[in-house]
């Protein structure tokens, strides 16, 4: 299995987040090292060192934010380096968190018990209030410009009528700076990954009012990724690299495994934060970190066509790329699945899948047409997203000022073929 490597000895990033457990239990439970892998895991505090240090080939490769490939591809991102995928680490684990003050504002105005919607829309009536006093508005922050965060923040503010660009101000803070900032009064709410939403809970800061599982149920969180001449140059240590995240996933979505997982993490220091809420945020519970279980290492092209209608919407990318094309080129399900073969992983037999259709567990074929459980799907506004006809979900959304023309996204080729 080994011989083949064109390299063996790596280098790979990753930021202080729970949901980094796969490289450090890959490492640390020898996974790395079953597949002929000498891995080094290093430590950054911002996700544009990592893409930049990858981009530069300090690093091999890295844990990433699941749209930073496709905006490096498309050229969005100021690197402009192409960047694949053939591995989803994780589903789930992010939450928007507000401060105390805000959140007793939202709380005057809610009903009893409120969900995320409803959260969203008690601060929709505050926001009013502030206009009609001529108060500042409120500052939100996320963690980097592509990324999960960023789109579900503007999507939970939307699905209240709330306009991300006017109605609020967004800007990018690193995670491990987000509570800081929040105690500093610089921020009055973000959305960052697990466990500094717990952090700013435990020190009586903030209050989460919606995770990403509500917003979006079991949706994808963070890829490993390397730049696109790596995986041609080393397809074989690429396959090794992905076969053995697909181990250390398998094993960390074992309940019995969730406990050892925490402490590791806690006793390396690879995650500088309270040991309580490292260990809140690996629990195994139904809206919780996966790693495994749902296909959650699949790296599901509809989920790249997603993506990219993202950044479309918020005027982050201004031509309409061939989306089918876009998604073939960066999220790698052919080395996933070669991969997978290594270590009797089963995989799912297409690469697209609806969104926003299931709310609850539901079974979809494998390659060798047995049922594999996927889990629930389902959006916070409601609406339904099918890869083949991507465009439809977008004209379900409200008009944003300055939007790529949806002329011009018609005449685009956006099935994914």
């Amino acid at each position: 299995m080994n011989a083949d490597l064109e390299k063996t000895s790596l280098r790979l990033g990753l930021l202080p987040l729970a949901d980094a457990a796969p490289l450090v239990i890959a490492k640390s439970r020898g996974f790395f090292a079953r597949h002929g892998l000498n891995v080094e895991l290093r430590v950054e505090r911002a996700w544009a060192a990592l893409r930049d240090k990858v981009a530069m080939g300090v690093l091999d490769a890295a844990q990433m934010l699941a749209p930073m490939p496709i905006a490096a591809t498309l050229g969005l991102d100021g690197i402009a380096v192409p960047m694949v995928t053939a591995l989803s680490l994780n589903l789930n684990g992010n939450a928007i968190t507000v401060s105390k003050a805000l959140h007793e504002r939202m709380r005057a105005v809610a009903p009893a018990r409120p969900d995320a919607a409803q959260w969203a829309k008690a601060l929709a009536r505050v926001l009013e209030a502030d206009r009609k006093a001529h108060l500042p508005q409120p500052v939100f922050a996320h963690v980097f410009p592509f990324s999960t965060h960023h789109y579900e923040l503007r999507s939970w503010l939307a699905s209240a009528g709330i306009d991300p660009d006017a109605d609020v101000r967004l800007c990018v803070v690193p995670p491990p700076r987000m509570v800081g900032e929040l105690a500093a009064g610089r921020v009055d709410g973000f959305c960052v990954g697990a466990p500094w939403s717990e952090v700013a809970a435990l020190r009586g800061l903030g209050t989460t009012v919606a995770t990403k599982y509500a917003i979006w149920n079991n949706s994808p969180e963070k890829v490993l990724g390397v730049t696109r001449d790596w995986a041609s140059a080393h397809p074989a240590t690429h396959r090794a690299l992905v076969a053995a995240l697909i181990e250390a996933a398998r094993w960390l979505d074992l309940p019995e495994h969730r406990t050892e997982a925490a402490q590791l993490m806690i006793e390396n220091g690879w995650v500088h934060a309270p040991a309580d809420t490292i260990r809140a945020s690996l629990q195994l519970h139904g809206d919780g970190l996966l790693f495994h279980r749902h296909a959650a290492t699949f790296p599901w092209r509809s989920h790249a066509i997603w993506f990219t209608l993202q950044m479309l919407r918020w005027r982050q990318c201004w031509v309409a790329p061939d989306l089918g094309a876009l998604a073939r080129e960066v999220y790698r399900c052919e080395t996933y699945r070669e991969a997978a073969a290594l270590v009797a992983e089963p995989c799912p037999a297409s690469d697209f899948k609806m969104e926003g259709e299931h709310g609850a567990a539901w079974m979809t074929e494998t390659l060798g047409g047995a049922a594999l459980e996927l889990g629930a799907d389902l959006l916070l506004d409601g609406t339904v997203f099918d890869p083949q006809v991507p465009l439809r979900w977008l004209e379900h959304q409200p008009v944003v000022a300055g939007m790529v023309d949806r002329a011009l996204l018609r005449a685009a080729n956006l099935a994914p073929k």
